[in-house]
């Protein structure tokens, strides 16, 4: 089997190839459908949207999960750790991507500070039938984010299915039911997860005991042709247990080899919940029209408890004898934390679709939500040096400290009830402009919060051109005003409270880019370059705390971002598909006229790969790699700090997951089985090796104050090491 080794020089732009015009055909002048993409489920006229494949989904070797697993191998997605399902696009954070479930908007949990707490992604990979990711310029009928949006359409199944997958990290089950007729389809699926052989390469003493589990649901029920019921549930409850004793850490240079020693007492217990629910009617009464209606309910309940006292020796050692020579400094800290978050959401969406003819489209829909958030914080953090607490002032009598002053303490008690309301209008049409196949969608939204009482007008369009060449290429051009309007974390200052005069955010966005499609060594390969820009205001700014976003609560920056991303698709290996993507990307904000400075979220250059292959001999016998490469974010600066004072970037992130798996069963190889293993229909046992190279990454810096000289150190945070996990997935008939 031929393998391809394709040069880095590929993945530029190809806009000269062969830009002669086709042999004149015969053409027609009845309206013909064009088509730019093939017709799937979850049918979108969104240009910016790339396709996922659901198997790649599942196959992909990942601890944080599977759809999000694929994703962050995207060009335009960037993500500094392993275990969290979160990522960031073209320079924007965490809390500025849209997810949806069948077109039903979903939230994450809100006070996940590190991504051990996280847990399950809520996105389900043995439910999904299509996946539809956009970086950004997306069409109007999505919220109000500044960065992404990535759409999940859930399956029915067509007949009696159990699946199931066991591994040393935890398990699912998944049954699917369908009546004779198929009127009636109910999907039901539930996980449960403990990373806690995974956590212990983290080379800490300490005892973790986080518990997942998730549940979920997907019915439908078809009265007629024309009208249908479904509804989504969705159950999760996860524990987070820690309670660290000692650590050891080596960091500074060879020639100068420094140790932090830390002692701990204490333990932190956390807990999400969340609950969802969807009910919707279909309404199809022809071809040309279809209207939805979506009633929906969120509920989120999380705790976050922890009193963690700690004691610590920073001190050097000798390269040569390894023996300790200067001791920097010696104190301790309190971390102590008692927040109680309430999150309900519920509401209505309406939304129809009209289309005259198979190549337009105008859809309409209008949504009511009504909020409930209850907020109580109390947080704070004492470190005392030699022992002094810290911040302290400089003093004259060294039997007199001063006071006693926290690190910093964060309180609040909170509780509003706003009512959000949003509509949409947008048209798609195809045509030929002279031999060229043309594409335009356009629209706007509107929305209002109560809360600050804003009104936000989002104007939104999306232009493709097909040009009647030789060479396969479509050139597109989207952009808009996208806003990102506040939520719970946003509205929240540094001191804990709401503050009702906070404004959206706001980014104008365009994005120029060109699809290149062509055959090689008779397999197909397309490649895509995206040029983007971004101008932003009323930005608020915000300090990363590991994986959490805390906000100033403040619209006092401006900022804009630039990039290019770069993907390579197609078949390196007959009929497995597999990519490259490479990156560059810039983000800067301007906090009160001070002067442009990165961004917490400042990707700069990127590389990642996902790669299958199999054994020509023995198809059965399969492989998937996963690389990723990633210059470090500039988030090393000391949380709550004058980002102007402190400016220090994080190591690169680099890692290969590896995932290797034996088919035994497969019915569509038509090979028979007999007895017992006659009712599989798929049987794999496979082996995943994360993190093949053992490369300690960082995921943020701790940092140590010498009171003698002030000086602060970072200590870095590191992630995983190597493990080695084994699963066994089947699939009963």
């Amino acid at each position: 089997m031929k393998k391809l080794v394709l040069p880095l020089s590929l993945m530029v732009p190809m806009l000269v190839f062969s830009q002669t015009k086709k042999r004149d055909t015969a053409r027609t002048t009845d309206i013909e459908e064009i088509v730019f993409q093939k017709k799937v489920t979850g049918k979108t006229n969104d240009l910016t949207a790339v396709k996922i494949s659901a198997k790649d989904a599942q196959n992909v070797a990942s601890i944080s999960g599977g759809i999000e697993g694929v994703i962050k191998t995207l060009p335009s997605v960037n993500s500094n750790t392993e275990l969290s399902s979160q990522y960031m696009v073209r320079g924007g954070n965490y809390d500025e991507n849209l997810i949806y479930i069948n077109d039903i908007e979903i939230y994450r949990p809100f006070l996940i500070r590190n991504s051990q707490q996280e847990g399950l992604s809520i996105i389900n990979p043995d439910m999904v039938s299509t996946v539809n990711f956009s970086a950004g310029g997306f069409e109007p009928k999505y919220g109000d984010k500044m960065s992404s949006a990535l759409n999940i359409y859930y399956r029915e199944p067509e007949k009696f299915e159990l699946s199931g997958e066991a591994s040393l990290i935890g398990g699912r089950l998944t049954a699917g039911l369908a009546s004779k007729n198929k009127k009636l389809t109910a999907l039901f699926s539930g996980r449960y997860r403990n990373t806690n052989l995974v956590l212990n390469t983290l080379k800490e003493d300490t005892n973790f005991n986080p518990r997942y589990f998730d549940f979920q649901t997907y019915l439908n029920y078809h009265i007629s042709e024309k009208f249908s019921l479904s509804f989504i549930g969705y159950y999760s409850k996860n524990d987070y247990e820690m309670i660290p004793k000692e650590q050891s850490i080596d960091f500074g240079s060879l020639q100068r080899p420094i140790n932090l020693s830390v002692f701990y007492n204490g333990k932190e217990d956390d807990k999400y919940k969340n609950m969802m629910g969807t009910f919707s009617m279909n309404y199809k009464p022809s071809d040309k029209w279809k209207f939805t209606l979506d009633a929906f309910s969120y509920q989120n309940r999380e705790r976050e408890y922890y009193t963690i006292s700690s004691s610590y020796i920073l001190q050097t050692f000798d390269p040569i004898t390894g023996d300790p020579t200067t001791s920097y400094d010696a104190g301790g800290q309190i971390e102590h934390a008692r927040n109680d978050l309430f999150v309900r959401t519920y509401g209505a969406q309406f939304r129809s679709r009209f289309s005259p003819n198979p190549n337009t489209d105008i859809e309409v829909g209008f949504k009511y939500e009504k909020e409930n958030l209850k907020d109580l914080t109390n947080e704070w953090k004492l470190v005392d040096s030699a022992g002094y607490s810290l911040p302290h002032e400089a003093f004259v009598d060294p039997r007199n400290p001063g006071d006693l002053k926290l690190m910093y303490n964060i309180s609040g008690n909170n509780h509003i009830e706003p009512t959000r309301m949003s509509a949409y209008a947008q048209y798609s049409q195809k045509f030929y402009w002279g031999s060229s196949k043309v594409f335009v969608n356009a629209g706007a939204r509107v929305s209002n919060w109560s809360f600050n009482n804003e009104t936000i007008f989002s104007p939104r369009a999306q232009f493709a051109i097909k040009p009647d060449w030789d060479s396969d290429m479509l050139f597109k051009l989207s952009g808009g005003i996208y806003y990102q309007s506040p939520f719970y974390k946003e509205i929240k200052d540094l001191d804990g409270n709401f503050n009702s005069n906070i404004k959206s955010q706001r980014s104008i966005q365009a994005i120029l880019s060109n699809d290149y499609e062509f055959t090689m060594y008779n397999r197909p390969f397309k490649l895509t370059t995206e040029l983007y820009y971004k101008k932003m205001n009323n930005l608020i700014p915000y300090y990363m705390d590991n994986v959490r976003i805390r906000y100033s609560g403040q619209n006092n920056a401006t900022g804009y971002a630039y990039g290019i991303d770069t993907r390579l698709f197609g078949e390196f290996v007959p009929g497995v598909d597999s990519w490259l993507s490479a990156s560059y990307a810039r983000v800067y904000e301007n906090i009160e006229g001070k002067g442009d400075i990165p961004r917490p979220t400042d990707q700069r250059f990127r590389f990642a790969m996902f790669y299958q292959d199999y054994m020509p001999e023995f198809p059965s016998m399969r492989v998937n790699l996963t690389l990723t490469y990633a210059m470090g974010l500039p988030t090393g600066a000391p949380v709550l700090t004058d980002p102007y004072t402190y400016q220090r970037t994080l190591p690169s992130y680099k890692r290969v997951d590896i995932g290797l798996s034996k088919v035994f069963i497969d019915r569509k190889d038509n090979k028979k089985t007999y007895g017992f293993w006659g009712n599989f229909e798929e049987l794999t046992l496979g082996v995943q090796v994360f993190n093949a190279f053992n490369i300690r990454n960082t995921v943020a810096n701790q940092w140590i104050t010498d009171a003698n000289t002030n000086l602060m150190y970072p200590v870095p945070v590191r992630l995983t090491g190597r493990f080695f996990n084994v699963k066994l997935e089947f699939k009963i008939k």
